[in-house]
C-alpha cells in the first residue's frame, strides 16, 4: 500500500516538524511493516509550468516528431522538439528548462535535433519520478496553474510516500481512513474519520437491485449521477495522489472511484446506465457462461463465480472485474454507482480461478466494512457531480442490512496474563476502544463489541493481541523462562547421535533431505507393485504436483542429493541420512482430535493424539 504523507494529513493532525522516518516508526509501533519511504523526487533547476502556442509536425521521419512553440512565463516562446502526440494546443504541460537535473541525474541542455533547437524538454510522468506512466507527456488539467509557475509544489515534489506491507488479517489497512487511524492512535492524536457522515434517509431505490445469493453478497447499494460531463477531466490533485499510491488516471469516472476506494476502503464500480438492460441481479453463475472483462479477455465462468447481471446476462465478475459491456466511456453521461459487500472466501477463490489479482479482489477477500457502501457510493457521486457537474439521484438502492458483530467476553486480567505487561482493566477498555471496539468493566470481565471494519477480530485472543499492540509491544518484558533440570539424552537419543558420529568417523557427510517423494521416486529404485515401500501417505496440499506423497525410505533424498554432488564434479563422497519415514499404519487407528488453541489439551486429548500417530521406526 502506497500512500502520500499529505494524504494521511487530511486526517490527522501531524505536528509540522515530523519528519517521515517518524512516521515509519510509528507505523511499526502498531505492527504496520513498512517497506520504504519513498522521498519526493530529486529535481533542481527551473521546472514550470507551460501552454502549448503552435505545434508543427515535422515530416519525412520515421516516427512522429513534433516542434512545439511553448508559452512558459518568458519573455519570448520556447521551442522544444518532442516524440509526444498526446496534447494539442491550449494544453498545458510541465517544462524543463535547460540546466534542469531529473530524476536520475538527467540534466536537460539545449541542444540542435531534426534541424530544430530543443530549448529544453516537456515531461512525462516518468521522467518526473512520479510514476512509470510513458505513453506521453504529462498534460495538467486547464486551470490548474498559469504559464511560468513553479511546478514543483504543483507536482507533489516535496511529498513523502510511505509504502507498506499489509498483513492478511489488517485488510483495513489498504486504505487512507485505516492507516490514518493507525497512525493517530500510535502518535496520540486527533483522527477525523472521513466515513463519519450523515447520510439522509433515503426510500426507493436508485435502480432496482435483486440479490438472488445472500450469502456471496451481503449487501449492495446502488446510486444513480445523471448529465454527467463525459469530457470533464479529473481534478489534478487527484489524479497526482493516484499517481503516488501507483494508480493510473484514466478519466474522471474511474478516477473518481479508484481514489474513494484509496480513501475508504470500499471498492467501487461504474457503470454506463444508458448500456444496462432492466434491474441488476445478483447470484451465482451457470454452467457454460462467459462474459468479456474490461481487459478484453473471454472468460468461462464458474458455478462458484458470483455475477452481477442485467437482462442481458452477466456484466460483471462480482468484487474481481466488471464487464466490457457496461464499461464507461468517453460518452457516458449518465452512471450507476454500486458499492456492494461480498463473501471473501468466494472473491479469493473467483481471482485465483481467473488469474485475476486486482485492488478490488485484494480488499474483499481480506473483509470490506459492510457499512461503508452507502457512504463510498455517496462519496463518489459528491465528487462527480462537483467536477463533472449532473445531478445526484434523491434516492439510493440499498440492498441488504450490515449485521452487528457478536459481543466477546474475556477476564479482565486476561491481557495481563498473556503479555506478561502491567495492563490493568481500565487500559485494556481504552486500547479496545482505540482500535474501534464497543469495550466495557463488567467487575472481573471485560465485555467488547468489534467494529464492523475489523472482521479479524473474532476471538477473546484477538482482543488480546490488540490490547497488547496498541499499549505497545516494545513494552512485553524479556525474560527467559527458567529452564527445568534435565536428565540428559534418552537412549535412543544417546544411540542416534552414536551412529550418527560412528558414520561421519568413516568419512561419510550427513544430509538432510526433504520428505516428500512421488511415484517417479518407486519407478527409479525399481520396485515391485507388491513392495510395502509404495504403500505411502498422501498429503492433502503438496507443495509439488509430482512430488504428493510422503517417503517411507531415504533413499530417494539420498540419490538425489548424489546426484546433484557429482553433476557438480564432486565424485569422491560419501553420504548418509539419520530422518523420518512415514509408514501407513497396517491397522485402523482413530482419527486425531482437533483441539482448539484455548485450553492445554487434557491428558484425554493428548491420549487420543498419541493413539492417532502411526508407528515410526528409530
Amino acid at each position: 500500500m502506497l500512500v502520500p504523507v499529505s494524504w494521511l494529513a487530511d486526517h490527522v493532525q501531524l505536528p509540522a516538524d515530523i519528519t517521515p522516518e517518524q512516521l515509519g516508526d510509528a507505523f511499526v509501533r502498531v505492527g504496520l511493516e513498512v517497506e520504504e519511504l519513498h522521498a519526493p523526487p530529486s529535481v533542481t533547476g527551473e521546472l514550470v509550468v507551460g501552454r502549448v502556442r503552435e505545434i508543427e509536425e515535422l515530416t519525412g521521419l520515421k516516427k512522429p516528431i513534433r516542434f512545439v512553440m511553448l508559452d512558459d512565463g518568458g519573455a519570448d516562446p520556447r521551442g522544444v522538439i518532442c516524440g509526444a502526440t498526446n496534447f494539442s494546443v491550449g494544453d498545458l504541460v510541465v517544462v524543463a528548462r535547460p540546466g534542469v537535473v531529473l530524476p536520475g541525474d538527467f540534466a536537460i541542455s539545449a541542444r540542435t535535433t531534426y534541424g530544430r533547437v530543443s530549448d529544453g524538454m516537456i515531461c512525462s510522468v516518468r521522467e518526473l519520478g512520479l510514476g512509470t506512466e510513458h505513453t506521453g507527456i504529462l498534460v495538467l488539467p486547464p486551470g490548474v496553474a498559469e504559464p511560468g509557475a513553479d511546478a514543483g509544489p504543483l507536482l507533489g515534489l516535496d511529498d513523502t510516500v510511505v509504502e507498506l506491507a499489509i498483513t492478511p488479517d489488517r485488510g483495513y489497512c489498504f486504505s487512507v481512513r485505516g492507516l490514518a487511524r493507525e497512525l493517530a492512535s500510535a502518535l496520540d492524536l486527533p483522527f477525523s474519520d472521513p466515513a463519519s457522515v450523515e447520510l439522509p434517509a433515503s426510500d426507493g431505490e436508485a435502480w432496482p437491485v435483486r440479490i438472488e445469493d445472500p450469502v456471496g453478497c451481503r449487501r449492495f447499494v446502488a446510486r444513480r449521477v445523471t448529465g454527467v460531463d463525459p469530457t470533464a477531466p479529473s481534478p489534478w490533485w487527484m489524479q497526482r495522489r493516484l499517481l503516488a499510491a501507483g494508480m493510473r488516471p484514466l478519466g474522471l469516472a474511474v478516477d473518481v472511484t479508484n481514489y474513494v476506494m484509496l480513501e475508504l476502503g470500499q471498492p467501487l464500480h461504474a457503470f454506463d446506465a444508458d448500456l444496462l438492460d432492466g434491474p441488476i441481479v445478483v447470484r451465482r453463475a451457470q454452467q457454460g457462461e462467459k462474459l468479456t472483462t474490461l481487459d478484453g479477455s473471454d472468460r468461462v465462468l464458474d458455478p462458484d463465480d458470483i455475477l452481477i447481471t442485467d437482462g442481458s446476462g452477466p456484466i460483471g465478475l462480482a468484487a474481481v472485474m466488471g464487464g466490457a459491456s457496461t464499461e464507461i466511456s468517453d460518452k457516458t453521461s449518465d452512471v450507476v454507482i454500486e458499492a456492494a459487500n461480498w463473501d471473501p472466501p468466494s472473491v479469493a477463490r473467483a481471482a485465483r480461478r481467473h488469474k485475476l489479482p486486482s485492488e478490488a479482489a485484494k480488499r474483499f477477500e481480506r473483509g470490506v466494512d459492510p457499512t461503508l457502501g452507502p457512504v463510498a457510493a455517496r462519496r463518489v457521486a459528491d465528487l462527480l457531480v462537483t467536477y463533472g457537474g449532473g445531478t445526484i439521484a434523491e434516492v439510493a438502492s440499498i440492498v441488504g442490512e450490515a449485521q452487528r458483530r457478536e459481543v466477546i467476553t474475556i477476564c479482565a486480567d486476561l491481557p495481563r496474563r498473556v503479555s506478561g505487561i502491567d495492563i490493568d482493566a481500565s487500559t485494556a477498555v481504552e486500547a479496545l476502544r482505540t482500535v474501534g471496539c464497543e469495550a466495557e468493566q463488567d467487575g472481573d470481565e471485560l465485555r467488547a463489541r468489534p467494529s464492523m471494519w475489523r472482521s479479524d477480530i473474532t476471538d477473546p485472543y484477538d482482543l488480546v493481541e490488540e490490547v497488547a499492540r496498541i499499549v505497545g509491544y516494545d513494552k512485553v518484558p524479556s525474560v527467559l523462562p527458567a529452564a527445568p533440570a534435565g536428565r540428559g539424552l534418552t537412549k535412543r537419543q544417546r544411540l542416534r547421535r552414536r551412529v550418527g558420529l560412528a558414520i561421519a568417523a568413516h568419512g561419510y557427510v550427513e544430509v538432510l533431505s526433504y520428505p516428500f517423494i512421488g511415484e517417479a521416486d518407486f519407478a527409479g529404485l525399481q520396485l515391485d507393485a507388491t513392495d510395502g515401500r509404495r504403500v505411502s501417505m498422501r498429503l492433502a496440499n503438496p507443495l509439488s504436483d509430482s512430488e504428493p506423497l510422503l517417503r517411507t525410505t531415504l533413499l530417494p533424498g539420498l540419490l538425489k542429493a548424489l546426484s546433484r554432488n557429482t553433476g557438480r564434479g564432486q565424485l569422491n563422497l560419501g553420504l548418509f541420512e539419520q530422518g523420518t519415514v512415514f509408514l501407513p499404519p497396517l491397522e485402523d487407528r482413530p482419527k486425531a482430535p482437533k483441539l482448539g488453541v484455548e485450553h492445554r489439551p487434557s491428558d484425554e486429548e493428548l491420549k487420543q493424539l498419541e493413539a492417532a500417530l502411526p508407528y515410526q521406526p528409530l
